[in-house]
């Protein structure tokens, strides 16, 4: 059995969780909340992208990315952000779903998955 490592831990959760070869980041959002929807997803896959590294991966081998919003007549503007970042080649399976999050002025959230 491989070891399991955790990043970037406090008394809720890991940010990052590397277990074998598979890497798990906790639901991202963004810091800067008065960023529109395309913003704070933007902010939060750049954040992805620092995650990934760290454990050794990156954006082309996400395996699995689900996406909250908070108002599914905004997804466009997400969407226009994660096709903008996306690996056309190497896209992982996706869900959206509209949600109410952590507060107000939290747009989007994004847990994803990825092999090492």
């Amino acid at each position: 059995m491989s070891d399991i490592q955790r990043y970037h831990s406090d008394q809720r959760l890991s940010r990052l969780v590397v277990h074998g070869n598979t890497v798990y980041l906790a639901g991202l959002t963004a810091d800067d909340r008065k960023k529109d929807m395309k913003g704070q997803t933007a902010e939060i896959l750049a954040r992805i992208d620092k995650l990934l590294a760290e454990a050794g991966s990156s954006k082309s081998k996400i395996l699995t990315a689900t996406i909250w919003i908070t108002d599914m007549r905004d997804k466009a503007k997400m969407d226009e952000a994660w096709i903008a970042w996306a690996d056309a080649k190497n896209l992982p399976a996706r869900a959206c779903v509209e949600a109410r999050l952590g507060s107000p002025d939290t747009l989007v959230e994004i847990m994803v998955q990825a092999a090492k």
